[in-house]
């Protein structure tokens, strides 16, 4: 690989001049936009590899496999050529450092986290969770982090449900109203979530933000890919890991205001899973987190097919802008092209709104921040080619890749310590042991009950290591005899009667009963 190397900005294409990224306002955020098939993953490529150039680590969702060529050289066929000499450049081919991650830990490393460290706002956003059973899932929460209960996984989870339903009548006094049909109601939940394999994602070792922020010893910063293919065949799960993801970085990095570059770059693929039915309250924290992770010292990238999958607070945000093509059939397509050009900085120029629906595939409408931070006009740019490979790679470069990453065996074995689960179990076994030492402590029931009558009879109640007198040793004698006659009387007329009415083996477990009794009287 080439050493790293970078002037402060990233070439993205060719316009009437060349149009760069600036690297010391990336932190303030971007969008990439535009129609299927219209460019939006190349540019992705285009601006992964100038931040990892310039050593900045990227994290990126690879939604079709079509990423992971970054990893390997690309190979300088005829149309990258062409599109190179088009806006400029000399072709170099050149690969990047990868890691893959994946949630299902099938094309790259697992990446977990705790239930815990979810949360239970983004945990009911999780599960599809109505008000009522959010708040009763905060409870959970609450009382857990007041016992020193810790919840890891989904098992710990469940472990704390069933202890807040056995307990509703004195915890509903505390915190409120705690129904077991609604404990019920997210027991289904996550009866669901198991099945579409969110296990695999709750639990340790959790991902240690740290490794998505790496850089090789020739500076350049990692690209780590998460694989995303199998994980859009469940959207919610995708959705609730980006927002994790923001928030942990949110949360775990000190501020460090404007930098000359970003700590790192972070690329959303997919971005509208993020604000589909998102409640009111989630919302406010992804724009919350969008507006000051900037002074974090990351920049989030959303990608996605239109403007309009973003809400405006969010897209107020985002200064870096890259527009694809769209097109304008139907209404709604109509109202998006009206949008998109609406977001644009005018350019007397060009007439955005028209453009937008004419451009051709590798072409985009450009707007990058420039001087203090102000948008620069809108042109209409041709996007330089990647260095990389376009494409896929094969499962033997995968698989190579995976052999010799740096965080090889760190995460590729779940650890089970204990935790919620383990600690409500063996309360509920100390729960049984006490049930049955004060069973023993009286002495059996019935047959405890008929041997402490002939010990008191016969004399037998005395003190631990009180020295027999003489009458009292005669009386032990005779106890013992009449004791065993009594004894063998009872289990005769018990184990005919008891035997003959509910079974030999319901009698022969009363008789020991009543056997044990009376000799724990001797």
């Amino acid at each position: 690989m080439a050493a790293a190397k970078s002037d402060g900005k990233i070439f993205v294409g060719k316009s009437t001049k060349p149009e760069y990224l600036e690297l010391r306002l990336a932190n303030r955020h971007g969008l990439v936009t535009g129609a299927t098939g219209t460019g939006k993953t190349v540019t992705l490529q285009i601006l992964a590899e100038g931040f990892s150039n310039a050593g900045v680590p990227v994290f990126a969702a690879d939604i079709k496999g079509d990423l992971s060529g970054i990893s390997e050289k690309g190979d300088g066929k005829d149309f990258i050529l062409k599109r190179a000499k088009d806006v400029g450049i000399k072709y170099e081919p050149d690969q990047f450092p990868v890691i893959f991650w994946d949630l299902f830990g099938e094309q790259g490393h697992p990446i977990r986290a705790t239930v815990s460290e979810m949360g239970p706002l983004l945990f009911s956003r999780f599960m599809g969770l109505n008000e009522v059973a959010e708040g009763v899932l905060n409870i959970a929460f609450r009382v857990a982090d007041e016992q020193g209960l810790l919840l890891l996984d989904l098992k710990d989870l469940r472990a704390m449900l069933t202890f807040i339903a056995e307990n509703a009548a004195s915890l509903t006094k505390e915190y409120g109203n705690v129904s077991t049909a609604t404990i019920g109601t997210i027991q289904r939940q996550l009866l669901v979530l198991e099945n579409q394999s969110g296990d695999k994602f709750f639990g340790e070792p959790a991902l240690d933000i740290k490794d998505l922020m790496r850089t090789t010893r020739d500076g350049r910063g990692v690209v780590s890919i998460l694989v995303a293919e199998k994980l859009m065949e469940t959207p919610r799960l995708y959705s609730t890991f980006l927002l994790w993801l923001l928030s942990e970085l949110f949360e775990e990095l000190p501020e460090v205001g404007d930098l000359d570059q970003p700590k790192a770059v972070f690329f959303f693929d997919e971005a509208h899973l993020l604000f589909d039915e998102a409640p009111k309250a989630l919302l406010q924290k992804i724009e919350q987190v969008v507006r000051l992770i900037r002074s974090k010292g990351v920049g989030v990238y959303f990608v996605t097919q239109n403007p309009l999958d973003v809400p405006d607070t969010v897209l107020a945000q985002l200064g870096n802008r890259v527009q694809h093509a769209l097109r304008a059939y139907t209404p709604r397509e109509q109202k998006a092209v009206k949008a998109a050009a609406e977001t644009f900085r005018p350019n007397p120029k060009i007439k955005t709104e028209r453009v937008i629906t004419e451009l051709g595939k590798g072409e985009a409408l450009v707007s990058f921040l420039e001087g203090n931070g102000v948008p620069s006009m809108v042109q209409q740019a041709l996007i330089r080619p990647p260095s990389a490979r376009v494409g896929t790679i094969t499962p033997d470069e995968r698989r190579a890749i995976i052999k010799d990453s740096p965080v090889r065996g760190v995460y590729d074995k779940m650890i089970d310590r204990e935790s919620a689960y383990e600690k409500l179990q063996g309360r509920t076994s100390e729960k049984a042991a006490d049930a049955a030492t004060a069973e023993q402590s009286s002495g059996g029931g019935i047959g405890g009950a008929i041997g402490g009558a002939i010990g008191s009879i016969f004399g037998m109640g005395r003190k631990r290591g009180e020295k027999l007198s003489t009458s009292q040793t005669v009386a032990r004698e005779v106890t013992r005899t009449v004791a065993n006659r009594v004894a063998g009387k009872i289990a005769a007329d018990l184990g005919k009667s008891v035997g003959g009415s509910i079974g030999g083996s319901i009698g022969r477990a009363i008789i020991r009963g009543t056997l044990g009794g009376i000799l724990r009287g001797r």
